[in-house]
């Protein structure tokens, strides 16, 4: 889903997602590079036309939201990456973040232990 669109639109929709609703001007400020109103104007039309964002009319103007819930948009990235990367495998997923143990510390692991507990508890 998000994987498909190009880096710009997808820098866009990930801007909509973190600081929630915006403006073209709102949007082009965020931006780490300088992009004329026109072209985000452009791009947003074009997330539009694909489904990935709406409008709406309000006094500052036209307001611009992602429309997939970030939660499904982050489900399918993620599965995405362990396509790709691990094979389809979630297991080789789960075994490189834990190979990152040194930037997860106690509590994480904890909450880790935990969903993989309740998780086979719902499958029983």
């Amino acid at each position: 889903m998000l994987h498909k669109l190009p880096p710009r639109e997808r820098q866009i929709v990930d801007l909509l997602y973190a600081d929630g609703p915006g403006t073209v001007a709102e949007i082009r400020d965020k931006l780490p590079d300088e992009i004329s109103a026109s072209a985000i104007r452009a791009m947003l039309t074009r997330l539009e036309a694909k489904g990935f964002v709406s409008r709406q009319a309000a006094d500052r103007g036209l307001i611009y939201a992602p429309v997939v819930a970030e939660a499904n948009a982050k489900q399918s990235a993620l599965s995405h990456v362990v396509k790709v990367f691990f094979n389809g495998s979630a297991a080789g997923a789960a075994s490189a973040l834990l190979g990152m143990t040194e930037q997860l510390d106690g509590q994480e692991l904890d909450e880790l232990e935990r969903l993989i507990a309740a998780h086979r508890k719902e499958r029983s």
